[in-house]
């Protein structure tokens, strides 16, 4: 097939080049000459399962013959009878092995990391482990390098590092990557002894880790081996390649590993000729990327080289640039693209390192019903499995929230095994009406017991209730378990959930091949769950959602045969009309590169492994061969949910390259980018848009029928009616009431609504006693109260410690105060007769004073309301003044109010008092009697948001009316509504 020679033969494609095809066309000429059986004896090697199955499928298309043999370099690891070699450790009992070193390595310095990254650590240091097979680098080459002007946390590495050299001694279980080495090390002795005579080809790999770039030398020297590189880059000059010899400043270079494998081969740039004559797609497009990439040093070179570039509007035509405001814009206008590739039957490709982007694009597509054809899948940890799983490991070793509790009730995978899941519904019922009673009364935590007094004795909650009080019997404890007691606790609670009450099988968790996925994790951690160590609750609970998190699934659904998603490693495949490079941002593409926690960078220069620049490499590599492709789309979106974005590096260097050259009509051809990018910019915009003329929100002023209008509201009620009536009339006419959250946070409502019970029973017991005595049963109160209510041991204690700094003042205010309490927390009402109303209120306190007038008084945790407020807005004492004097409280009978308090325990504390007059309570009761009026027209609407007290005011029924939508500055519209 090939003649002798007596260097290495290189081949190469250039980018763009349908590397399959051309290889195989490559192939078919070289034996065309051969007998027909030549063809099986030829044996390929190829790094991806994508590549070998579009090899195979390239051959099937061509006339009937032979196939060569086509398999990945990492198979020959899998030969365990080749190399006579142990089977390889699995990587999660080597990784779990480790768990047990670093774990001592933090009990003795916790400062290192917390426990929780006990098993990220242990993969990191598998992966270095790994790292240093696969380069072939001893621990001994990392224990001579020289730290000493360095901190001294790398001292304590490579300390810790040595402790682990016992796992390269002969006779150890080999783990994968050490045994891959040695099968390839063996091979090339074999082949060096006895070679074979029939062709041997390594193609579409780049070397660049050290077992590869072994078996791709031992290749080179066989006499019927080959090298066939992908995207070879043979518009740049002889004078860069030569420059690349630094891996300092040229890791990142997309042709940096072959310029690492020549001189492991003693060749040369001018040794690599094409595979085959086929050009790429857009030589002049080639010309330019490859010049936009020079390494950073030479980029002086843009100002001569620049002008020289020929036809870059043809380097352009099929190029398109979309720089969205956003990722979800992002998601739609690729889904677009990608549906018309799908109506004009053009195989398109998406290929992006961001799974959050493409999830993003698969949803969007999913509302025409198309599925693309993702090479990646999903991670396990968020299928339905995998989250099941996760929330049932994060019950254990802590008090059950509502949140939590109802998170689990409500997840898919519940209650799926009883009837086939015909009782599921029945499940979801209660589950529906107890999340409505926690968040009703609550309590935030709750308990079996809780849940079984939520039954009180009703039949048909009886059995739900015992089945869900039992799973969670016991979960609160705490200690550290062996990983075997965890995983079978865990495992345990999440069959009884799935089963569901009177369920024999764990219904949904293990079914579909997200189940199957999710059972091969545990079944895993089951065999290796000896070699772990013992952990907290939470230390488990992050240690399993790591495992899963490293496992991916595939559905067997059917896919659209011309619309695939891939990963950046799969641009070498090619084969696709259509490229969309999508997340072209730096962070994303490139990666940043993961921190080492074991060595940094000069670190490992020295010790001969892979730089954190390697990986921007790679992924530069596989961004040229990309953008080769015959049509490409450029995407990136300015700003992702948390600042605006970065470019990607590449792309940064194309616009400025096209940017820098006008008289070319580099800028032009930039322009024109922009411009059919902005095309599906505004298609995705439109999209969004409602059908038919898009009309914007009105402010709503709704007007219902008189007859239901509310015919009672309690005083607080009133302040609302007049900032924001749309609250009153969606909560008394339409009758919705906001739930409360389930994970209800310590807020203000919550603070007053304590701070009135301390108050209520310390003045409900009060007695004769000293300042001293009164001090220490008010703060004797206020822990009976806070440890009652307050499920939030923080809140308990800032709140606590409020009350203490105004205690001496409120005290001494309640020792000076003339009156004597009379009514805490007692309910009144009056009734006006035109129109016909009541009101109602319930006055935190209200006392009587000897001469029998009485003062009002309400607390507030923050400051009381102005009197400017009172006047217009908060009227709540004022209205309570008036009411006493009509007799709105039965013990007290109609009384005159001498004064009204409102008691500020805020910091300052203060009082705001205002004297009430005969007339200030007649003139409060007319402007009552005069608005309640006013709301019994048919013309008055209930308008949202009439006074707001400040703009950032959130209301309960905001969204409701469409506010955001409108502003507060627009005209009300009054609507006849019901």
């Amino acid at each position: 097939m090939f003649e002798p020679s007596d260097k290495p033969r290189l081949f190469a494609l250039a980018p763009g080049v349908d590397f399959p095809q051309a290889l195989v066309r490559g192939l078919q000429q070289r034996m065309a000459a051969l007998p027909a059986h030549d063809l099986a004896r030829v044996q390929i090697f190829v790094n991806t399962r994508r590549m070998q199955r579009r090899v195979r499928q390239v051959l099937a298309g061509g006339r009937a013959s032979l196939l060569p043999r086509i398999q990945l370099v990492t198979d020959l690891g899998a030969e365990h009878a080749m190399a006579g070699l142990a089977p390889a450790l699995p990587p999660l009992r080597r990784r779990l092995e480790l768990t047990q070193l670093i774990a001592a390595l933090l009990d003795k310095q916790p400062d290192l990391a917390p426990r929780s990254a006990i098993y990220d650590l242990a993969d990191t240091l598998a992966t270095l482990m790994d790292e240093m097979q696969g380069e072939g680098v001893s621990p001994d080459r990392l224990a001579a390098l020289d730290v000493s002007t360095l901190s001294g946390h790398w001292q304590r590495s490579l300390d810790f590092i040595g402790i682990v050299a016992r796992y390269f001694a002969p006779g150890q279980p080999p783990d994968t990557e050490t045994r891959q080495r040695l099968v390839i090390e063996k091979l090339a002795t074999d082949w060096a002894a006895n070679p074979p005579q029939s062709p041997v080809i390594v193609a579409g790999s780049t070397g660049s880790r050290g077992t590869t770039a072994l078996l791709m030398q031992a290749v080179a020297r066989l006499p019927q081996g080959a090298l066939i590189l992908p995207g070879y880059d043979f518009d740049m000059p002889g004078s860069v390649w030569a420059g690349l010899a630094d891996a300092l400043t040229a890791e990142d270079h997309p042709q940096f590993r072959f310029r690492r494998l020549f001189d492991r081969l003693d060749a040369t740039p001018a040794d690599v000729t094409p595979w085959v004559a086929t050009p790429p797609p857009s030589p002049p497009r080639n010309a330019l990327v490859s010049l936009s990439l020079r390494p950073a040093p030479v980029t002086d070179q843009w100002m001569t080289e620049g002008p020289l570039l020929q036809n870059l509007d043809l380097a352009t035509e099929n190029l398109t640039l979309i720089e969205s405001a956003s990722p979800r814009e992002e998601a739609l206008a690729i889904a677009l693209i990608m549906r018309e590739a799908a109506e004009t039957d053009t195989v398109c490709a998406l290929i992006t390192p961001d799974r959050a982007l493409s999830r993003q694009v698969t949803a969007a597509l999913d509302r025409w019903g198309i599925l693309p054809d993702d090479s990646a899948g999903r991670p396990l940890a968020l299928s339905a499995p995998g989250r099941f799983l996760r929330h049932v490991a994060a019950l254990f070793g802590r008090k059950i929230s509502a949140e939590m509790l109802l998170t689990v009730l409500k997840h898919p995978v519940t209650a799926t095994g009883a009837n086939n899941g015909a009782d599921r519904g029945a499940h979801l019922l209660k589950t529906r009406n107890l999340e409505l009673r926690l968040r009703a009364r609550g309590p935030q935590f709750p308990t079996g017991a809780d849940l079984i007094a939520y039954a009180d004795g009703n039949a048909d909650l009886t059995d739900w209730v015992q089945w869900l009080a039992h799973g969670l019997s016991g979960l609160d404890a705490t200690g550290d378990l062996s990983l075997s007691d965890h995983l079978a606790r865990h495992i345990a609670l999440a069959g009884w959930l799935a089963a569901g009450p009177g369920g024999s099988n764990p219904g949904a968790l293990w079914q579909g091949a997200a189940g199957v996925e999710a059972a091969k994790a545990v079944q895993e951690l089951q065999r290796e769950a000896r070699f772990g160590i013992a952990l907290t609750c939470s230390d488990y609970s992050d240690l399993f959602t790591a495992i899963l998190s490293r496992r991916d699934v595939r559905d067997a659904v059917k896919a659209h045969p011309r619309l695939m998603i891939w990963g950046t490693l799969e641009a070498r495949v090619q084969g696709a009309d259509l490229v969309i490079l999508g997340g072209l941002n730096d962070g994303t593409w490139p990666a940043k590169p993961p921190p080492d926690p074991w060595l940094n960078r000069q670190m490992r220069l020295d010790a001969g492994l892979l730089l954190p620049e390697r990986q921007i490499g790679l992924s530069a590599h596989d961004y040229q061969q990309a953008i080769a492709a015959p049509r490409v789309v450029l995407s990136r979106a300015r700003r992702d949910a948390e600042a605006e974005t970065v470019p990607s590096r590449w792309l940064n260097r194309l616009m400025n390259l096209l940017g820098g050259l006008p008289d070319q009509g580099g800028t032009a051809a930039l322009a024109e980018m922009r411009a059919r990018g902005q095309i599906w910019r505004d298609r995705a915009a439109a999209l969004d848009q409602p059908a038919g003329r898009h009309l914007p929100a009105i402010r709503p002023s709704p007007r219902p029928p008189v007859e239901h209008r509310p015919r009672e509201l309690y005083v607080t009620e009133i302040s609302r009616l007049i900032r924001d009536p749309y609250a009153v009339y969606a909560k008394h006419i339409l009758r919705l009431r906001p739930l409360n959250p389930l994970h209800q946070p310590p807020d203000a409502r919550e603070r007053g609504s304590t701070l009135h019970k301390i108050l209520e029973q310390f003045i409900h017991r009060w007695q004769a006693e000293t300042p001293e005595q009164a001090r220490a049963r008010l703060m004797s109160v206020a822990d009976e109260v806070l440890a009652a209510e307050i499920p939030w041991p923080a809140a308990r204690r800032l709140w606590r410690a409020r009350l203490d700094r105004v205690a001496d003042w409120f005290l001494a205010q309640e020792v000076s105060r003339p009156g004597t309490p009379a009514i805490l927390e007692e309910k009144g009402s009056v009734a006006l007769k035109m129109p016909v109303f009541t009101l109602s209120a319930k006055p935190d306190r209200i006392d009587e004073l000897p001469d029998g007038t009485l003062h009002i008084l309400d607390y507030k945790t923050g400051k009381p309301p102005s009197e400017k407020a009172q006047k217009y807005f908060d009227k709540q004492l004022l209205l309570q003044a008036a009411m006493a004097e009509r007799g709105a409280f039965a013990p007290l009978g109609p009384r005159p109010v001498s004064k009204i308090l409102y008691v500020g325990l805020g910091n300052p504390p203060e009082i705001r008092a205002t004297e009430i007059t005969p007339q200030i309570a007649e003139k409060v009761w007319a402007e009552l009697t005069l608005l309640i009026a006013s709301y019994m027209r048919r013309d008055q609407g209930y308008t949202s948001r009439r006074a707001t007290q400040k703009q950032l005011f959130e209301g309960d029924y905001d969204h409701l009316a469409r506010f955001g939508e409108w502003e507060a500055n627009i005209t009300p519209t009054p609507e006849d509504v019901g």
